[in-house]
């Protein structure tokens, strides 16, 4: 029986081929993915080749997970929130019900099976609460099947362990052996010197790894680029800076439906402060050109899926102030979210 890893991971391959080549590649060719140090390897190249090769189905079958996952992420966001906004108070562990309802309401608003597929395909994979309701839901409704697993001969790739007939391997060790021979010239007379017993694998393999977690480096908190102004104002290595407040964020236009309103209290992610402001990068509940998905929403506790704006606003707020604090983020998410 396969175990629930890998038929979390079948399913996710699956529900990518669900969704149509066209959603896809339109999708994939709205990236950006040349030099960009935010996406790694594992992730950035499957999906250049993508927007490259257009073959979708060998992309599906065989990428990394992770950037199988990472186009699935691309294509949930926008009905992943709608979805959320629809099951309310039960968006954390919806029943069956709840979540089938919800689908329906959204499905009526106009999101496409492509949009839907993509929601549920992506709640498996990151096994929300919801997720064994997503396979019911594909397993039950006929326009949702998932296709089966096609047969995919899969090239190598950078990726791909580059294997070696171990003849020639044994070819190649003999050639080497016979050339440092002629660079050592005639075999001295002289008897061997004594030498040390070399350590068995077993004990290089355990110092090699003590070595190894020793010396492994710890993940170094990027840097921003501030302004000179900004940086007249505020400290950058605050002890603040990387928590995420419950502040009063001034709109940065007048809602000419509610001109009184100048202001809403949000969260936001300070990234410097000084004795007495905050330099923040306030956090939104819906998409925008200028914002990106705040990656530590579900691990801060955050009810829905939450965006961060790239402009920074300075608030009369000081640090030691009994701010509300949704939580920290680790070095990690600093990194991939900045």
């Amino acid at each position: 029986m396969a175990s629930n890893a890998s038929s979390t991971t079948e399913m996710t391959r699956r529900g990518l081929l669900k969704i149509r080549e066209f959603t896809i590649l339109t999708a994939v060719d709205g990236l950006d993915l040349r030099g960009n140090a935010k996406v790694s390897a594992v992730v950035g190249i499957p999906l250049r080749n993508l927007q490259q090769r257009r073959d979708v189905v060998t992309f599906a079958a065989s990428a990394p997970i992770a950037a199988v996952t990472a186009l699935l992420e691309l294509l949930a966001m926008d009905p992943l929130e709608k979805v959320i906004a629809a099951l309310g108070e039960h968006a954390d562990t919806p029943s069956f019900e709840q979540l089938s309802e919800a689908i329906d309401a959204v499905s009526g608003d106009g999101a496409t099976t492509d949009d839907i597929v993509a929601v549920l395909t992506f709640a498996i994979a990151e096994e929300f609460p919801a997720a064994p309701h997503c396979r019911r839901l594909f397993e039950e409704r006929t326009d949702l099947a998932l296709p089966e697993m096609p047969v995919v001969a899969i090239t190598s790739t950078l990726l791909s362990p580059k294997v070696t007939d171990p003849q020639i391997k044994e070819q190649r060790r003999q050639r080497h052996e016979e050339e440092k021979k002629r660079k050592r010239g005639p075999t001295s007379q002289r008897p061997p010197r004594p030498t040390k017993a070399k350590p068995t694998p077993q004990v290089r393999a355990a110092s090699n790894e003590m070595i190894g977690v020793a010396n492994e480096p710890a993940e170094v908190r990027r840097s921003l680029i501030f302004t000179p102004a900004e940086l007249d104002r505020f400290n950058p290595e605050h002890s603040a800076v990387g928590t995420v407040v419950i502040v009063e964020v001034p709109f940065d236009a007048t809602d000419p439906s509610a001109p009184e309103q100048r202001s809403k209290v949000r969260p936001a992610l300070v990234v410097a402060a000084s004795d007495d402001e905050l330099l923040v990068r306030p956090i939104y509940s819906s998409s925008a050109p200028t914002r990106h998905v705040f990656r530590a929403w579900r691990r801060l506790g955050m009810d829905h899926v939450s965006y961060v704006d790239d402009t920074r606003v300075a608030l009369s707020v000081a640090p030691t102030e009994s701010l509300e604090r949704v939580g920290r983020l680790t070095d990690q998410e600093w990194n991939v979210q900045l």
